[in-house]
């Protein structure tokens, strides 16, 4: 018993890389089961994932599959793809994030899987919304950071285009995944109604950066220009100071009045262009300049122990080194250690939510490719000779022991 708010929920996972993998681990996390089903080939984000100790078993793969069980399944023979049906028969969710065409190819469309299970809650991620001239395109995050303008901002406020380092759409979209799955599965409790979700990656993105930015343009006809000049001005980065950088935002007035008075600017909130939020707002340049000049004449630990003493949101900018030493990660325990049977010693980064209503209780290392095929078919209800003769026909593959761990 896994414990946690979804225990007892079944979920049979064909997604790969980021959004999928992370969607479920979050629903791993607070206690479902998750089947991850893996090609003969596995999951490309094994080998996408940076250094491991072992092959296919890299850190990020590690960090995106814990508390999932692996089922190593041929989808394109019919004993794999019939095994995969004998699953899905009894599962509450069913993930994938490939171009609906591809399960339209392996005979598991919506209206196929439903057949099997017509309660079961389908969530497909993928690129692009499939009423539009897009919907054949293939996508991974970068293409969806270009084509929603998520590069472009950084255009506009440094004048070069580049894509945030990190799977910023993949993860979001994950997000929302999860969120999705959460409200058919509610619906489904009150209506007994499965149901297909479908999570584009480019539509949700364009509702991030334009619900964000769309500004003047939002009324017709415009009132100006799109984007907020704040968040695209120059300045809006981390703040240099005498030894270093901080990471501080103050947008009360009474927050900014008390930050420009410790930085000798008493007449700063009689000076019209800066008396108020408004105010700030149509002169934001001289504004943000005005405070980098301050805040270089001090150093950080001056600056952070200033806007502690006058409650204005700040903190230490960090590095991706210092990030993992910061005390206060430290003092909740986010970053723990754990043993993985076959990778040795891991750094595993905690679920950082706490539910009242309970949490998990047993931790899964994330799966080594077809670790438990031969468990959860039998657990499926195959017999040891229909286990066999699946195993024997390539229909399905089971991992080969663990290794010893290599440095």
């Amino acid at each position: 018993m896994s414990g946690g708010l979804l225990e007892g929920v079944k979920v049979v996972d064909l997604s790969s890389v980021v959004i999928g993998p992370l969607c479920t681990q979050i629903l791993a996390d607070h206690g479902a089961e998750v089947l991850k089903v893996e090609s003969p080939e596995g999951d490309i984000g094994r080998w996408l994932s940076g250094r491991g100790r072992h092959h296919g078993m890299g850190p990020k793969f590690l960090h995106l599959n814990r508390n999932k069980r692996s089922i190593c399944l041929d989808l394109k023979h019919p004993a794999g793809h019939a095994a995969l049906l004998r699953l899905l028969a009894d599962a509450d969710v069913m993930t994938w994030n490939v171009r609906p065409a591809a399960m339209t190819r392996l005979r598991l469309s919506y209206e196929e899987v439903r057949r099997v299970n017509p309660r079961i809650v389908y969530c497909g991620m993928f690129g692009f919304g499939q009423d539009g001239p897009y919907a054949q395109v293939p996508a991974y995050d970068p293409i969806i950071q270009g084509a929603a303008g998520v590069a472009g901002l950084h255009e506009q406020a440094f004048g070069e285009p580049r894509y945030v380092p990190y799977v910023l759409a993949d993860r979001t979209c994950g997000l929302i995944a999860v969120q999705m799955v959460a409200m058919a599965l509610f619906h489904r409790e009150r209506s007994g109604h499965g149901q297909s979700i479908e999570v584009p990656m480019f539509e949700n993105m364009a509702v991030q950066v334009l619900t964000e930015h769309l500004y003047n343009r939002s009324f017709v006809p415009p009132l100006g220009e799109a984007g907020d000049p704040r968040l695209l001005n120059a300045f809006y980065a981390p703040s240099k100071t005498a030894d270093g950088y901080i990471s501080i935002t103050a947008n009360t007035d009474a927050q900014v009045f008390a930050l420009m008075e410790e930085m000798g600017h008493a007449e700063f909130r009689q000076d019209p262009r800066f008396n108020s939020v408004t105010a700030r707002f149509a002169n934001v340049q001289a504004y943000f300049a005005l405070r980098a000049e301050g805040l270089r004449r001090q150093s950080t630990a001056h600056w952070i122990g200033v806007c502690r003493r006058l409650d204005i949101p700040a903190a230490p900018y960090h590095t991706l080194e210092s990030l993992v030493e910061d005390p206060h990660l430290q003092a909740v325990g986010l970053l723990q250690e754990r043993e993985h049977p076959s990778e040795g010693r891991l750094v595993d980064i905690a679920q950082p939510n706490r539910l009242s209503g309970g949490a998990r209780t047993d931790w899964r290392p994330a799966p080594r490719l077809g670790e438990h095929t031969g468990e959860i078919l039998r657990e499926a209800g195959f017999s040891p000779a229909e286990v066999d003769a699946l195993l024997g026909s390539g229909a399905a593959h089971q991992a080969a022991p663990p290794q010893e761990v290599t440095a």
